[in-house]
Protein backbone atom coordinates (compact mmCIF):
# COMPACT_ATOMS: atom_id res chain seq x y z
CA UNK A 1 0.00 0.00 0.00
CA UNK A 2 1.36 3.31 -0.75
CA UNK A 3 1.14 5.69 1.66
CA UNK A 4 1.97 8.77 -0.52
CA UNK A 5 -0.48 7.83 -2.83
CA UNK A 6 -3.95 7.97 -0.44
CA UNK A 7 -2.61 11.36 1.01
CA UNK A 8 -2.17 12.74 -2.59
CA UNK A 9 -5.37 11.48 -3.42
CA UNK A 10 -6.93 12.90 -0.22
CA UNK A 11 -5.75 16.33 -0.86
CA UNK A 12 -6.81 16.30 -4.56
CA UNK A 13 -10.38 16.07 -3.53
CA UNK A 14 -9.11 18.86 -1.21
CA UNK A 15 -8.00 20.92 -3.98
CA UNK A 16 -11.42 19.89 -6.16
CA UNK A 17 -13.17 20.98 -3.39
CA UNK A 18 -11.61 24.50 -3.09
CA UNK A 19 -12.08 25.36 -7.13
CA UNK A 20 -15.80 24.16 -6.53
CA UNK A 21 -15.85 26.54 -3.23
CA UNK A 22 -14.05 29.11 -5.54
CA UNK A 23 -16.79 29.11 -8.60
CA UNK A 24 -19.35 29.54 -5.91
CA UNK A 25 -18.13 32.45 -3.99
CA UNK A 26 -17.87 33.82 -7.36
CA UNK A 27 -21.00 33.24 -8.31
CA UNK A 28 -22.85 34.63 -5.42
CA UNK A 29 -20.64 37.84 -5.45
CA UNK A 30 -21.76 38.54 -9.04
CA UNK A 31 -25.16 37.84 -7.98
CA UNK A 32 -24.85 40.42 -5.33
CA UNK A 33 -23.12 43.14 -7.61
CA UNK A 34 -26.25 42.65 -10.10
CA UNK A 35 -29.01 43.08 -7.27
CA UNK A 36 -26.84 46.13 -6.43
CA UNK A 37 -26.23 45.08 -2.71
CA UNK A 38 -22.30 45.60 -3.08
CA UNK A 39 -19.80 47.42 -5.91
CA UNK A 40 -17.68 44.98 -7.74
CA UNK A 41 -14.98 45.93 -5.54
CA UNK A 42 -16.18 44.51 -2.48
CA UNK A 43 -17.00 41.66 -4.41
CA UNK A 44 -13.27 41.24 -5.68
CA UNK A 45 -12.39 41.82 -1.55
CA UNK A 46 -14.56 39.46 -0.65
CA UNK A 47 -13.70 36.65 -3.11
CA UNK A 48 -10.17 37.06 -1.92
CA UNK A 49 -10.67 37.66 1.70
CA UNK A 50 -12.69 34.21 1.56
CA UNK A 51 -9.80 32.08 -0.61
CA UNK A 52 -7.00 33.24 1.02
CA UNK A 53 -8.97 32.32 4.88
CA UNK A 54 -9.96 29.00 2.96
CA UNK A 55 -6.52 28.19 1.27
CA UNK A 56 -4.71 28.72 5.00
CA UNK A 57 -7.27 26.65 6.72
CA UNK A 58 -6.79 24.25 3.45
CA UNK A 59 -3.01 24.03 4.93
CA UNK A 60 -3.50 23.04 8.22
CA UNK A 61 -5.99 20.73 7.15
CA UNK A 62 -3.99 19.20 4.82
CA UNK A 63 -1.07 18.91 7.82
CA UNK A 64 -3.43 17.94 10.71
CA UNK A 65 -4.39 15.14 8.04
CA UNK A 66 -0.96 13.84 7.21
CA UNK A 67 -0.32 13.49 11.16
CA UNK A 68 -3.63 11.72 11.51
CA UNK A 69 -2.87 9.49 8.48
CA UNK A 70 0.54 8.61 9.98
CA UNK A 71 -0.80 8.27 13.60
CA UNK A 72 -3.53 5.62 11.90
CA UNK A 73 -1.15 3.61 10.21
CA UNK A 74 1.47 3.91 12.90
CA UNK A 75 -1.66 1.88 15.00
CA UNK A 76 -2.33 -0.50 12.54
CA UNK A 77 1.41 -1.86 12.61
CA UNK A 78 2.53 -0.24 8.92
CA UNK A 79 5.86 0.31 8.78
CA UNK A 80 7.56 3.51 7.89
CA UNK A 81 9.67 3.77 4.79
CA UNK A 82 12.64 4.22 6.59
CA UNK A 83 11.88 1.27 8.70
CA UNK A 84 11.17 -0.89 5.60
CA UNK A 85 14.47 0.96 4.10
CA UNK A 86 16.67 -0.15 6.99
CA UNK A 87 15.23 -3.23 6.86
CA UNK A 88 15.60 -4.40 3.11
CA UNK A 89 19.53 -3.50 3.77
CA UNK A 90 19.75 -5.83 6.78
CA UNK A 91 18.23 -8.42 4.42
CA UNK A 92 21.13 -7.48 1.48
CA UNK A 93 23.74 -7.74 4.48
CA UNK A 94 22.69 -11.24 5.49
CA UNK A 95 22.23 -12.44 1.87
CA UNK A 96 25.79 -11.36 1.49
CA UNK A 97 27.33 -13.17 4.35
CA UNK A 98 25.19 -16.52 3.30
CA UNK A 99 26.44 -16.24 0.31
CA UNK A 100 30.26 -15.38 1.38
CA UNK A 101 29.65 -18.30 3.95
CA UNK A 102 28.77 -21.05 1.02
CA UNK A 103 31.29 -19.48 -1.39
CA UNK A 104 33.46 -20.85 1.58
CA UNK A 105 32.46 -24.00 2.19
CA UNK A 106 32.81 -24.99 -1.85
CA UNK A 107 36.82 -24.23 -1.68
Amino acid sequence: MDNNNWIKQLLMVGVGTTSIVAEKLREVSDEWVKDGKINPEQAKGFVDDMMQQLKSEQGNLEAQMERQMRNMLQDLGVPRQAEMDELRGRIDRLERQVRDMENKLWR
